[in-house]
């Protein structure tokens, strides 16, 4: 089911997937990858610049750079096409507003290849989420796709510190092969068929975690914090229902606990973007301060065009939108935004 491994992504995430994807490798695919004999990972990366430099150093030369690699059990290549003539399984890590870009230069089919995303964020211009966009444009079918969620920073995987994903998909073997091979001492799995669901709670947690760090920055306490992400997870809840009506618990790990580790955390960008922010960043200057990707920032954009065809009451999100892509003044907004609060 699994088979050859590529992962497609070069930024954090993707490094912290490669650590877990090479260790399941040592530990389950016997003798051989134990010994470390033989290239057992395609790794594509855009940037041969990025690649001659990862391997001079046996780490990534920009992320989790306490990460070393036994730099003989991975191919790297910058051709797209390469990578995906090697694999079966493609693990995306690209960041969902490059995606197409990416893609724009492949000519390998992708329909008898399994695609696991784990890109937090919906593909501009599109409207869909990436699972979507494979189906629908390239044509994947549903059995061979699926998507990895949860409440996981990079920074805590490179660590080893203890993770839970969620592995969502149609196909309960795909998703419980993929579950069971990317489980280890640190990293705990189980499975769901809310593919869906998962992608579009993913992309709001960007948008309420900036949304948290616009409070940070305005020096709203603790008190306040805790009813915005209360309130988030009611706007989850609501715009779940009504894109996509299945039974599902919200309060799930992959629900709630992304949105909580998102919105709380020192190593959120989303968070760090809505802290400058709120602290009277332009929302260009923050970018180019932050030199990282706040997926958050086209998440808001894409979710309040999504919206527009729902119809969803959905606060939060409409106030990010009015400070970040029509100059609301951030103290004015968020103010008038806890008045909706209860």
């Amino acid at each position: 089911m699994i088979g050859r491994i590529a992962i497609m992504g070069s930024g954090s995430w993707a490094t912290a997937i490669a650590k877990i994807v090479l260790e399941s490798l040592k530990n389950k695919a016997g003798s051989a990858s134990a010994a470390g004999s033989g290239e057992e990972l395609t790794w594509y990366m855009r940037r041969q610049d990025s690649i001659d430099e990862f391997r001079r150093l046996r780490h990534n030369p920009s992320y989790l750079t306490s990460v070393q690699f036994d730099i003989r059990r991975i191919h790297f290549t910058a051709d797209i096409n390469e990578a995906v003539r090697r694999a079966d399984t493609l693990i995306f890590v690209t960041p969902s507003p490059y995606l197409k870009n990416h893609l724009r230069k492949l000519r390998v089919k992708l329909q008898d290849k399994n695609i696991i995303t784990a890109i937090k964020g919906i593909v501009p211009d599109e409207e869909l989420p990436v699972s979507e966009f494979f189906r629908q444009v390239y044509n994947v079918p549903d059995e061979h796709l699926a998507v990895i969620g949860g409440p996981s920073h990079a920074e805590e995987v490179a660590l080893g510190r203890l993770t839970y994903l969620t592995i969502g998909g149609i196909d309960e073997k795909l998703t419980k092969t993929f579950a069971d091979f990317m489980a280890s001492s640190y990293v705990k799995t189980k499975t769901s068929a809310d593919i869906t669901g998962i992608e579009y709670a993913s992309v709001l947690k960007n948008v309420y975690a900036i949304a948290a760090g616009i409070c940070n920055g305005l020096k709203y306490g603790d008190n306040f914090q805790a009813v915005l992400m209360s309130n988030a997870v009611q706007e989850t809840a609501r715009f779940l229902k009504a894109v996509y009506p299945i039974e599902r618990n919200v309060y799930d790990s992959v629900y709630l606990g992304d949105l909580l580790v998102t919105g709380y955390s020192q190593f959120s960008r989303n968070r760090v973007f809505g802290t400058m922010v709120g602290r009277g960043y332009s929302v260009k200057a923050a970018q180019i301060e932050m030199e990282m990707i706040a997926e958050g920032y086209y998440g808001t954009q894409t979710m309040k065009q999504l919206n527009r065809h729902f119809h969803v009451p959905m606060p939060i999100l409409d106030t990010i939108y009015e400070i970040l892509y029509q100059r609301a003044v951030p103290a004015e907004a968020i103010r008038n935004l806890t008045e909706t609060f209860r």
